[in-house]
């Protein structure tokens, strides 16, 4: 009798931990199998926006935490270019009708990987980019990917008005955008970026202007 209950409480030890080394292997599988799980998740926020004068200029100055998630960094290393855009438009306030914008401007970042030559090349315009980013005004070339997104991260005295249009006497509002431009993107890519955290990145603020600008 001693001999049966023995064998018997042995099975079910061994049962147990062949269950639990069943769901070791099963995590262990899941890790390697999807790296890109625990990987740097995507994030955007705006950690600086102000508006100045600058001459007869209205120039605005801002600051974005970027970080690009797992997908987006494959896509770049395979050969998609990424699009960012940056815009402001400023709206001066009217009580008896809706506020007339009066300036609106934009920004265009593509930033590509080159295999070739294992760089990074970011193209900025004021026009849309096309496909081969030749529409693109000023183009750079990085070493690292870390790099040329330091170079999109930060705009610095980027002219959004001329001081002429701002009336110290009324009141004025500034809208500000960033966001990735899947519009952008090949097809394919296009509809899979749809449902992904990665390729959904946008933030806006709003900011009211100082009526010393048009003084």
């Amino acid at each position: 009798m001693m001999g049966f209950i023995t064998r018997c409480c042995k099975n079910v030890f061994n049962q147990k931990t062949q269950k639990t080394y069943g769901w070791l292997r099963l995590c262990v599988l899941f890790l390697f199998a999807f790296p890109s799980a625990w990987a740097q998740t995507p994030a955007l926020e705006l950690t600086e926006l102000y508006v100045e004068r600058m001459d007869s200029a209205i120039v605005l100055s801002s600051t974005v935490r970027l970080e690009l998630g797992p997908s987006v960094e494959e896509a770049l290393l395979k050969g998609v270019a990424v699009h960012f855009v940056s815009e402001a438009v400023i709206m001066r306030d009217r009580w008896y009708w809706t506020d007339r914008r009066i300036s609106a401007v934009a920004r265009y970042y593509r930033l590509a990987y080159q295999p070739l030559t294992r760089r990074w090349r970011l193209t900025i315009s004021n026009e849309a980019i096309g496909g081969s980013g030749n529409a693109g005004n000023l183009s750079q070339q990085f070493e690292s990917l870390p790099e040329a997104l330091s170079a999109i991260r930060r705009n610095l005295n980027w002219k959004v008005a001329e001081a002429a249009e701002i009336d110290p006497d009324a009141r004025y509002t500034l809208n500000f955008q960033f966001r990735m431009d899947n519009s952008q993107l090949p097809r394919p890519f296009q509809i899979t970026a749809g449902g992904q955290n990665d390729w959904n990145l946008a933030l806006s603020r709003t900011l009211r202007l100082s009526s010393e600008l048009g003084r």
